[in-house]
């Protein structure tokens, strides 16, 4: 198997490293294909994401990516090259689980929930499908919502759900204040729910989506979403896993699928050597899990990564002192 890997800006060249060690741990035969994009990328080569690193990953069919600086203000030329990256391979589906670190729950919230679920995020159109213009004084973003994109996601979630304990799918919306956007998501998404019939399907409002999963997370299993709630609640969630340091997600295509933890390039910690590499870690767990079928190997970096937290070993974002050489340490001496 071959695995393209793109460590991207700030903490990316840290934390990137220590998921490519933990694979190899486990896959002595992965082939590593080295590629850039990001910031620094295009502030050298005028490209954030130069064709050799796309056809890096079209030869690889999987990527692991870590983190891109972005300017705060438009620079001519610039794009983000994740958001790239999902419309070239048609990265259609965004995982983004959230498990419980009990240590981290009963310290920070002062009281342990069985938290398991499952965000599925459509990732290529909503908010995010690139369609913005100015026209006079108006600033104009279109919102994109189609069926076959709505139905595609939905067999995803699914999917998922019909193979997990609780069998439940969340559909989230706005469809009371969008009806004919969020209207035909919701209703693309039942109507493909009806071909699973062993997978119960619930509704709920953005809004109080985004409460219950602040307060009441366990009563979750999977949940459906468009692309900007989904990006939102997701990071919500990822409260009770331990925060972004942990939070990890895979961008799923039907050839190429590219793991990315979301906690961005953190300049304020890049280069003191304190960045929490378990999100890349566990980013690529979901590609052993999910694109290339390995979930033996998957699980065993899961019970690796919250082994050595329950143990102890903890970076300052956890509220420690281990260094990301001592996290990725403790992980692999639990491998």
């Amino acid at each position: 198997m071959k695995l393209c890997v793109i460590p991207g800006d700030g903490i990316g060249q840290e934390v990137i490293p220590c998921a490519v060690a933990v694979l190899q741990h486990v896959m002595p035969d992965l082939e590593i294909v080295e590629a850039r994009a990001g910031w620094a990328c295009f502030q050298e080569t005028g490209s954030a994401l130069p064709e050799a690193t796309v056809e890096a990953i079209h030869t690889c069919g999987a990527a692991l990516f870590g983190a891109v600086s972005s300017p705060l203000h438009k620079v001519e030329g610039y794009r983000s090259p994740i958001v790239q990256l999902r419309q070239r391979f048609d990265l259609y589906a965004n995982l983004r689980p959230t498990r419980i670190a009990w240590s981290l729950a009963l310290r920070w919230m002062g009281r342990a929930q069985s938290v398991d679920l499952m965000l599925v995020r459509e990732n290529t159109q909503g908010l995010y499908s690139g369609r913005e213009r100015i026209v006079g004084d108006e600033a104009i973003a279109e919102r994109v919502i189609t069926r076959a994109a709505s139905e595609r996601i939905a067999h995803v979630a699914f999917s998922l759900a019909r193979e997990r304990e609780r069998k439940t799918v969340t559909i989230v919306h706005k469809a009371n204040i969008l009806p004919i956007t969020d209207g035909l998501f919701r209703d693309s998404v039942r109507t493909v729910g009806a071909q699973y019939p062993e997978v119960k399907i619930n509704e709920m409002l953005v809004d109080t989506a985004a409460m219950m999963l602040a307060s009441r997370p366990g009563q979750f299993d999977v949940i459906v979403t468009t692309n900007l709630f989904g990006d939102i609640l997701s990071d919500v969630a990822s409260v009770w896993g331990g925060g972004l340091g942990m939070a990890p997600s895979l961008n799923l295509g039907a050839q190429v699928a590219i793991a990315e933890p979301v906690h961005g390039s953190a300049p304020d910690i890049a280069g003191k050597g304190i960045a929490n590499p378990c999100g890349a870690i566990l980013s690529a767990a979901l590609l052993l899990r999910y694109h290339w079928h390995r979930p033996d190997l998957a699980d065993r970096i899961e019970r690796a990564v919250y082994a050595a937290i329950e143990s102890g070993v903890q970076t300052p974002d956890l509220g420690g002192s281990a260094t990301t050489r001592a996290m990725l340490e403790a992980i692999l001496q639990r491998l």
